[in-house]
């Protein structure tokens, strides 16, 4: 009888985020360190002067449609916030300029589903079919949260500082709604 290879794609062994998730570096210091396991505290020093490194130029391209795309807006306010609470040097430029992009791009998908509404035609047969921004801005939704919940748990493992409060990933909807009015 043949034996079962273990060599399929997407089976067994530890699934990526999988787990429980790690305690905050402030709730370890805040109990008296449980484990008794040396903490990495990141010594950040007070760095008022350093400037946002620039954006990549896809964050502010220019759209077909004319419409202002917001990849840039959201990596900078993203920038800001971790800047204010001291987390900027542990999250690379890349994390929070793909989670600008994949947050842009949900925001772009739900402006053209509230202009297109939820059904399109087949193209082959004419009848109605749901639209498809709405599964891709689904999909980018879920990219944008999957960054978003990476940069979180960066700053919740090495910052000693309060990072609860107003944070971007708030405002999205904000910029959603603000997106739709047209300012």
């Amino acid at each position: 009888m043949p034996t079962k290879s273990n060599n399929l794609g997407g089976q067994g062994g530890a699934r990526v985020g999988a787990g429980r998730k790690k305690k905050a570096l402030s709730e370890k210091i805040e109990a008296d360190n449980p484990s008794g396991r040396k903490l990495t505290v990141l010594d950040i020093p007070d760095i008022e002067g350093v400037e946002m490194p620039k954006p990549n130029e896809i964050l502010s391209a220019a759209q077909r449609d004319g419409k202002d795309f917001q990849a840039k807006l959201i990596f900078e306010e993203t920038w800001l916030w971790l800047q204010k609470i001291g987390c900027q040097g542990a999250v690379s430029k890349q994390l929070i300029e793909r989670y600008a992009m994949c947050a842009a791009r949900w925001i772009q998908c739900e402006q053209m589903t509230n202009e297109l509404g939820f059904l399109s035609k087949h193209p082959t047969t004419g009848k109605p079919i749901p639209s498809p921004f709405i599964n891709i801005g689904i999909s980018y939704m879920n990219q944008a949260i999957r960054q978003w919940n990476e940069i979180y748990q960066i700053v919740k493992e090495n910052c000693t500082a309060d990072y609860s409060g107003a944070n971007p990933q708030d405002d999205l909807m904000e910029k959603l709604l603000r997106a739709r009015k047209g300012s």
